[in-house]
Formats: C-alpha cells, sequence, structure tokens
C-alpha cells in the first residue's frame, strides 16, 4: 500500500465522522481511513475497527469527488449496474476486471475477496467491507450473496447484415427473445444460454422487453459475462435478415410446430452431407407468445409436446429444453 507521509497542512476529520475502508486481501481484517467524497461514506461498526485516515503529501493531485458515486447506495442510476453474488462477480472479474468501478461485501466474503481487493487497490478504486443492512442498501434487494461489484452498463448495438453472416458462416447459433417481460425469466434464459455455449442474445428495442438490469444479472449468475447481448429495432424484420445470412430461423409456438426438423443446409433436404445452418432459436412473450409478424418470417416453428394438462412451459424452462434439443444435440 503507498506509505503517505505528513507533509504540509491537512484538515482535521470531526470525531463524528469515523471512516473505514477494507484493505487486507487475506488475513485478519483491518481498517484504515479513505479519502473520498463523503457522500459515499460507510461506517464500519461492530468488530471492524477505524484509524484515522492517511495524511496526502503536499503538492499532490487531490482526489476530487468522483460523480460515478452518486447512486452507489439505495435506488437505480442510469449508468450503473449492480452486480450480485459471488459467482456472478467472480465471472465479471475473470472477464473484464477493469470494468468494476466499486466493490462492496460483507464480512463472511470479506475472505473470499482478496485477489480482487488487491487489483481494485492497485486501481485506487473503492472497496470495502460494510454491514449486511448497508449492503442491502447499495444493493437495492435482499437478495445481494454478500457481495456487490458496481459496473457500468455494457451499451447494446444493433447487429450488422456483415455481422449476421459472419456468424452464420462459423455456424454459431442465436437466442432472440421477443418481448421478454421479466428481467428474473431473462436472467435465467442468459444462464441456460451460457451453459450450453450460446454465444449471443438478441432483444428487441421494445418497452415490453427486459433489459439484462441488476435482477436480471442476479438470476443469471454469471451467465451474461459468457453472452453478447444485441438490441434490434425491430424482429420482423431481423428475423429476415437472419434467413438471408444462412440461419435456420426457429420460431417456438405453444401449438401447431414441430420439434425436429431439415437437417441439411436447405429445409426439407436432409441429406447427412449438408452442413446443418446454424440456429436462431426465437422465444416468444411470456403470455402472447411470437408476435405473428414475427412468427411468419421464422423457418419453422416447433412446439415442445406434452401432457396437454397446462397449455405450455415457462419461457426459460422451454428456453433450456429447446436449446438442448436444437443446439445442445449438435455439440
Amino acid at each position: 500500500m503507498p506509505n503517505f507521509s505528513q507533509s504540509g497542512p491537512r484538515s482535521t476529520p470531526r470525531p463524528s465522522e469515523p471512516r473505514g475502508e477494507f484493505v487486507a486481501p487475506s488475513g485478519p481484517v483491518r481498517l484504515r481511513g479513505t479519502a473520498g467524497d463523503r457522500r459515499e461514506e460507510v461506517r464500519p461498526t461492530g468488530a471492524l475497527r477505524a484509524t484515522p485516515a492517511p495524511v496526502r503529501p503536499a503538492g499532490a493531485e487531490a482526489t476530487a469527488p468522483s460523480p460515478e458515486l452518486k447512486g452507489s447506495r439505495s435506488g437505480p442510476a442510469r449508468d450503473e449496474l449492480k452486480i450480485c453474488g459471488l459467482a456472478a462477480v467472480r465471472a465479471r472479474f475473470a472477464r473484464d476486471p477493469n470494468s468494476i468501478m466499486r466493490l462492496f461485501f460483507d464480512l463472511e466474503r470479506s475472505r473470499q475477496v482478496g485477489v480482487m481487493s488487491k487489483v481494485l487497490a492497485q486501481a485506487k478504486k473503492i472497496y470495502r467491507c460494510v454491514e449486511p443492512a448497508e449492503l442491502e442498501k447499495i444493493a437495492g434487494s435482499i437478495h445481494h450473496g454478500g457481495i456487490v461489484a458496481v459496473v457500468a452498463p455494457a451499451p447494446l448495438r444493433a447487429p450488422t447484415v456483415d455481422d449476421l453472416r459472419a456468424w452464420a458462416r462459423r455456424g454459431e447459433s442465436l437466442l432472440v427473445l421477443d418481448r421478454i417481460g421479466n428481467a428474473h425469466t431473462l436472467g435465467a434464459v442468459a444462464r441456460t444460454a451460457a451453459f450450453f455455449g450460446v454465444p449471443r442474445l438478441v432483444i428487441p428495442d421494445d418497452a415490453a422487453a427486459a433489459r439484462p438490469n441488476d435482477a436480471a444479472h442476479r438470476v443469471a449468475e454469471g451467465g451474461f459475462e459468457h453472452l453478447e447481448v444485441w438490441r434490434v429495432p425491430g424482429l420482423a424484420a431481423f428475423a429476415r435478415e437472419l434467413v438471408d445470412a444462412g440461419y435456420d430461423v426457429v420460431g417456438a409456438a405453444t401449438r401447431g410446430g414441430k420439434l425436429g426438423g431439415p437437417k441439411g443446409g436447405k429445409p426439407g433436404e436432409g441429406s447427412p452431407a449438408v452442413r446443418p445452418k446454424p440456429i436462431a432459436l426465437v422465444l416468444g412473450n411470456e403470455e402472447q407468445g411470437l408476435a405473428p409478424d414475427v412468427a411468419a418470417h421464422c423457418t419453422r416453428l416447433v412446439t415442445i409436446p406434452g401432457s396437454g394438462k397446462v397449455e405450455s412451459l415457462n419461457v426459460s424452462v422451454a428456453a433450456a429444453v429447446l436449446m438442448w434439443e436444437l443446439i445442445g444435440r449438435r455439440g
């Protein structure tokens, strides 16, 4: 850690404002003071011990209050994403450690984040051990799993025709969600897609469609770290572009479709010598299913056969069954 020696005048913090930051990545937990924006102040309690803040040398560049700190406690922030749970945070750290702006954890998790703490310390980023109640405020949920990483959300871009053709040439499958409105369902589908190695997920630019927000990331358990998420203005036109690019666009229907289908490069050929087209699986809205114009532009529709005692499966369950049947078996 930097050794700041006293040089020049300094302001003495008021006794009523103790501050603490977890800095020991391994071994016994200890706390030291931190110079930062008081809006992000975390007061350790219980067994945690606070010591006065170190003095910054005179002439050194002052640490200006960071605009990143806004909204890092309770309440949503448009430019921030809260990733909760050890599996999800570890997955983000493994993929892109620099994307983590701040890290908060409870005493139990503090023994499992040594490497992350060291990296954040080297980058002079905030990482703190806080009480469970404070962690709940930061996460905005009681389901935080003892750790929260605050990151900047990735921008959602639209793929070009060249992108689609390149994906198809490489035989890469694709998952398309037609107005899936529940963030938990989106997270569950993302987790399954990552499990089966589906590299990309596409959602429409529609107010009814869930975004990969805090709740979706929490349910995905790190699944989003293995997926590229894209957004398109209209799914019907996008389905047409997928067909033109060489995809077998398979729509999930509650009735009328069949499992199975063309095995070769052209529908109906069924020749084992012909390389199968990559699959673009399209899943519909929880209540209404596929939009009619989207279904009309699919190359075929599939329906999971059941007993008939209930109309359909939950979307995330249907996604798992169809990804195994259409994509997983090919691997």
